[in-house]
């Protein structure tokens, strides 16, 4: 039986990326994200390249309705592999002197409780199996705090601390787990899309990267299992 792998956060621009490199390798792809039609066309689309994929629409700032999505996934593909995340909300932007409990609430359940929500639902398969990875894709302000940026770093930086344990838990039943940090504007995302309108204020210091060349490192993260935390560029 082919391999599974889960994206979730399946955008415009690292999620496709992703999908076709793991897709070369044999794997089949489950696409999590909340735009339904986008979600389609993007299945769609890689089953005419010749990939195997199925769409499941969800609202990752939810953990608690993880465990039934990973069940509805397995009941689609019978076993999941490799899980992939790099949601993005673009609300996330705040300045520290903005930022509330309400506003970090939010941010809490989608860059760190939901990540955690989802160990917990495919770790023990991983572990029965011996092999699989966890893949978390996040803002280099996990790592390098940054103004305006408030609101997802420290959420990511939680979401790093416990990754980063969780990695050296589980290295000897053969499962990997790593973080990587992006600090870099990845093309054809949201986000470069809102930077090229105007809607955002261009970084001085985030250069731009082509997303199958982010694609191609998580490859390398999954299959070589040498590192447990990597940064872009």
């Amino acid at each position: 039986m082919s391999k599974t792998l889960v994206i979730l956060g399946a955008g415009t621009g690292l999620g496709p990326a992703i999908a076709r490199r793991f897709g070369r390798e044999g794997f089949r792809v489950a696409l999590v994200a909340r735009n339904r039609d986008r979600l389609a066309a993007l299945a769609d689309g890689l089953v005419e390249e010749g990939i195997e994929a199925a769409a499941f629409t969800a609202d990752l700032a939810r953990p608690a309705e993880i465990p039934a999505l990973v069940g509805a996934i397995r009941d689609r593909f019978e076993r999941i592999d490799v899980v992939s995340y790099s949601p993005l909300d673009l609300n996330g932007f705040t300045p520290a002197v903005d930022l509330t409990p309400a506003i970090q609430q939010r941010l809490l359940d989608l860059y760190f409780l939901t990540p955690m929500a989802l160990v917990q639902a495919v770790l023990a398969e991983l572990r029965e199996r011996g092999e699989g990875s966890i893949l978390i894709s996040q803002s280099v302000s996990a790592t390098q705090p940054a103004p305006v940026l408030s609101g997802i770093g420290p959420a990511m930086a939680a979401t790093r601390n416990y990754i980063q344990s969780l990695a050296a838990e589980i290295s000897l039943d053969g499962v990997h787990a790593a973080t990587l940090q992006i600090g870099a504007m990845i093309k054809g995302s949201a986000v470069h899309a809102a930077l090229l309108s105007g809607a955002i204020e261009p970084h001085p210091e985030f250069p731009d990267i082509d997303p199958a060349d982010i694609a191609e490192t998580l490859w390398e993260m999954h299959a070589k299992r040498d590192a447990s935390d990597r940064q872009l560029p």
